[in-house]
């Protein structure tokens, strides 16, 4: 009996310990883990310089409320202002919460209500973040969401136009939809998502929840693309492995979110601001994310040279060190043969293998990956024939 409720399908994995890109489960045995938490180990398990400056805040203070200043939230929160090009940023618990900020800032900000998100995206589960959400399965069993929100084909910017009008306060979208199946932006697309915006007064809000610090190459993903988005959300990679989510948005908003309009009790607190501190000025220099655009590079060809004539392989898709591998194959069977040859992988969509490696991922641990990726994959092609 457990006395947890049921709202995970839970691994056969009981982890004990990790570090770098290894995780090692109650028997002993290792895994490569190419899930970092779901994107949230960027720096792989346990980053030395994360742990000794979550030990220093620990020696210090754990919390003290918002009502008090302090220092270490205006460093933190100037690197993701400077790391994303704009203003100011509010400190939540998680991704969801940030979200859920952006949606109210949004409305708020503009005086209208309708936002528009965009199919088999996800943006969380709280009841505002699922509501936006573009996928039914989050949805169902918790009746009538926000009227509110209206949803479109990704990459679709005709279908986008025509849902667009001067009652819509914003539009919400990921720059690769991580849950719905690793399906990238287009430049066309994101271009005139935000010449849109401007047309109509909306405001566009770009979700990093899972694509940000770092984990695409660029800070930000949409950095890439050339846009200038008037909030960002972060979480997942932001705290190391530490519970943290922000949203950032630009400065002209700052007065929108004054006093008692938005807060959180948990939100900024120290042990978490040191650890996205340490993880920021790690991952925000230049010459680590250069890195990380040759490791995803390295990463990328060797997946197609891995699997290219592999026929449960349908496409490969990626961005920096994001993964999709869409296959014929019964995922959760994959993803079990997957973990007894010691390689963690997360589901996406319905039918796409997602890889989130550490950025600091080896050139070994990656050939490692790749190689028993094709190993098994092979086998399933041989019994599909």
């Amino acid at each position: 009996m457990s006395f947890l409720f049921p709202t995970y399908a839970r691994w056969e994995v009981e982890p004990e310990a990790a570090e770098g890109s290894i995780l090692i489960d109650k028997n002993g045995k290792h895994y490569l883990d190419f899930t970092s938490g779901i994107g949230v180990c960027n720096l792989g398990h346990r980053p030395a310089a994360v742990q000794e400056a979550v030990s220093t805040q620990l020696n210090k203070f754990w919390h003290v409320s918002n009502l008090f200043v302090q220092e270490q939230q205006e460093i933190a929160a100037k690197h993701l202002s400077e790391a994303a090009g704009m203003g100011p940023v509010f400190f939540a618990n998680s991704g969801a919460e940030a979200n859920e900020a952006a949606i109210k800032l949004a409305r708020k900000a503009t005086g209208r209500q309708k936002i528009i998100s965009f199919q088999q995206s996800f943006h969380g589960r709280t009841f505002a973040a699922m509501a936006a959400t573009g996928q039914d399965k989050i949805k169902e069993g918790f009746g009538s969401m926000l009227e509110t929100f209206k949803y479109v084909p990704f990459n679709d910017s005709n279908a986008l136009e025509k849902e667009m009008d001067k009652e819509t306060a914003a539009v919400m979208l990921e720059i690769v939809q991580g849950e719905g199946g690793i399906h990238i932006g287009t430049q066309e697309f994101l271009e005139k998502t935000e010449q849109l915006c401007r047309k109509y007064g909306s405001l566009l809000i770009i979700d990093e929840i899972q694509t940000g610090i770092g984990r695409t190459g660029k800070a930000f993903a949409f950095q890439y693309f050339n846009l200038d988005p008037d909030i960002v959300t972060s979480a997942k990679g932001l705290g190391s492995g530490l519970p943290i989510g922000a949203m950032i948005g630009k400065q002209e908003l700052e007065e929108v979110f004054g006093p008692s309009s938005h807060g959180s009790t948990f939100g900024g607190n120290p042990i978490s601001i040191a650890a996205a501190i340490a993880t920021m000025e790690t991952i925000f220099k230049k010459e680590f994310l250069k890195g990380v655009q040759e490791k995803g590079t390295y990463l990328a060809n060797k997946l197609t040279e891995s699997l290219e004539i592999i026929t449960a392989v349908k496409e490969i898709r990626q961005l920096g060190m994001m993964v999709g591998i869409e296959t014929d194959v019964h995922l959760p069977h994959l993803l079990k043969a997957l973990r007894e040859k010691g390689l963690l992988a997360l589901p996406a969509g319905k039918n796409v293998l997602r890889l989130l490696p550490p950025l600091t991922a080896t050139e070994a641990e990656i050939d490692e990956a790749a190689e028993i990726l094709q190993s098994i994959l092979k086998e399933y092609s041989k019994s599909a024939v």
